[in-house]
């Protein structure tokens, strides 16, 4: 947390969605009569597979908001529940390696099933560890708990006892939700099979609030009477969550909007129990580049590594900060601007008054410790480098900022180095095959002539707006009536792509000289 102080008013006049969702949360608190003293946020995770990238977008945005909250409300304590749905049966054989020695415990506890590697006590207990490691990577101020290790040892217990204390008002809430031949089964208390080990999905037969027990049908047809409590019994997904909310006593959390209505049922329950929902909101959904929801099964989504490959952690805070409730497109290409973006975010919060900081993306993606230096040069700009001069080599690439930044500190050049790797790899996998040089048009290549004999006329070492003006004259000097297109033409003869770099900071870093040679080059390639 920041050590940084702001005026109250600065903050409660902030505009920021997490500090909307904060002041959203101190209502509900105020309902309640809760002055002081813990609030807990909760975020869940399914572990039939490891982690992915909606899992660190809900945990990244949850923690802006407790942030958010903490600057608001530092009368209270805070912490952030990471649940995993350990508990939960284990639906379909999941693919991975070793596969076939999980078919016999579909229905089990996920964390009553083996791990097929062999390495963990259990599969649950293996995506847990990735969880985990996964959170801590990225800093994340979190506590673990496991959905087993809560029923077993007594955490859900109250919320198990409760839920058969209102058991038919509970029904009457989800009955209406089911179709019928599903309502003639449901009940929101799953009873876990002594015999086969597997959660049941069957009516309950008797129940009694009073001893907190309940009589079933077992799988073989043995008529069972056990207690709902100690790890003995689940409950049903809806009632689960509003179970924990309340057991747990949860006052924030948010979810994707395919949960809107699960949330909205769920809120039913808890109330049903005797609490109040937590506060929160749906998040949308990242969708492909062809405006697909990404799902984990088709795999048209990026994956953690993926991004982090291309581009640092910041960005993807920087992704799932910007406008949660609106739905994006997530997928490679939109990279590149997020890096960008990151920094200029980044650049200008140590100019900005208080108020504007407050509203910046870097004061929550740094929880208020925003770095105080940036690097040289952009991400884009540098693509185009290694674009232009087909190197990959760290010490050429270093070599052409501090030419073109001589003044460049060792901070900020320090803050270049990861970026040289994010480019390079993204210029290999993205920008490379995708490259298509055209031949140019009388009028482009009129132009482009120009261009070069001005640029070796000027020489190096003058001002970025020298050479911009240069291009500028020479798609004049040919009469474009939308200068646009004359720079189109230029990426696509020169650069075989139909965007490119501001050309007067590209010919500032890459050479008047240089950059001349290459406008040879690709006329020459299509004489």
């Amino acid at each position: 947390m920041t050590d940084r102080s702001f005026d109250p008013a600065i903050l409660q006049n902030a505009k920021a969605w997490p500090f909307q969702e904060a002041k959203a949360l101190k209502k509900r608190l105020d309902k309640m009569g809760k002055k002081d003293g813990l609030v807990t946020f909760e975020t869940g995770y399914g572990p039939s597979g490891p982690p992915h990238i909606g899992t660190f977008g809900e945990v990244a945005r949850t923690s802006m908001v407790r942030f958010a909250f903490g600057l608001l409300c530092p009368e209270y304590e805070t912490r952030i529940l990471c649940v995993s749905d350990d508990m939960d049966g284990m639906r379909k054989v999941p693919p991975v390696p070793n596969a076939e020695i999980l078919e016999e415990h579909l229905q089990k506890p996920l964390s009553r099933v083996p791990d097929p590697s062999g390495e963990y006590e259990s599969f649950a207990a293996s995506n847990n560890a990735k969880l985990r490691a996964f959170l801590d990577r990225f800093g994340f101020d979190y506590e673990f708990v496991s959905a087993t290790e809560a029923y077993e040892t007594g955490k859900l217990d109250k919320a198990l006892l409760r839920m058969l204390e209102v058991y038919d008002e509970v029904m009457d809430i989800i009955l209406p939700t089911l179709g019928e031949e599903r309502r003639k089964t449901y009940s929101p208390i799953l009873p876990i099979s002594p015999a086969t080990g597997r959660v049941l999905y069957v009516p309950l037969l008797e129940r009694d609030a009073a001893s907190g027990t309940i009589v079933y049908e077992d799988e073989d047809g043995t008529r069972r009477e056990q207690k709902v409590t100690g790890g003995a019994c689940k409950l049903q997904w809806k009632a689960d969550w509003a179970g924990r909310w309340y057991a747990l006593e949860v006052d924030y959390e948010m979810a994707g909007e395919d949960l809107t209505e699960s949330t909205r049922l769920s809120s039913r329950i808890v109330r049903a129990l005797g609490s109040e929902p937590p506060a929160g909101f749906n998040y949308q959904l990242f969708l492909d580049e062809h405006g697909k929801k990404i799902s984990k099964t088709k795999g048209n989504g990026l994956t953690i590594d993926e991004w982090l490959r291309y581009a640092a952690p910041e960005t993807l805070q920087l992704f799932n900060f910007t406008a949660p409730k609106k739905a994006k497109k997530l997928y490679f290409d939109v990279i590149p601007k997020q890096a960008d973006e990151y920094w200029t975010h980044v650049g200008k919060y140590a100019e900005q008054e208080d108020a504007k900081k407050v509203e910046n993306p870097a004061f929550f993606i740094h929880q208020g410790e925003v770095p105080d230096t940036t690097p040289p040069v952009s991400f884009g700009l540098l693509l185009n480098i290694v674009d232009a001069s087909g190197t990959s080599d760290p010490d050429v690439l270093r070599g052409f900022v501090q030419k073109y930044r001589p003044d460049a500190s060792e901070a900020e050049m320090r803050a270049l180095e990861p970026m040289l790797g994010y480019a390079v790899n993204y210029f290999q996998d993205f920008v490379l095959p995708k490259k298509q040089f055209r031949a140019p048009t009388d009028q482009e290549r009129a132009a482009l002539e120009m261009l070069s004999a001005s640029l070796k006329e000027v020489g190096d070492g003058k001002e970025e707006d020298v050479y911009q003006t240069l291009v500028f004259d020479a798609g004049k000097a040919q009469n474009y009536e939308n200068i646009r297109e004359w720079f189109k033409g230029l990426y696509e003869v020169v650069f075989g792509q139909s965007e490119g770099p501001r050309m007067g900071p590209f010919v500032a870093i890459y050479g008047a000289e240089n950059t001349a040679e290459l406008i040879d080059k690709a006329l020459a390639r299509n004489s």
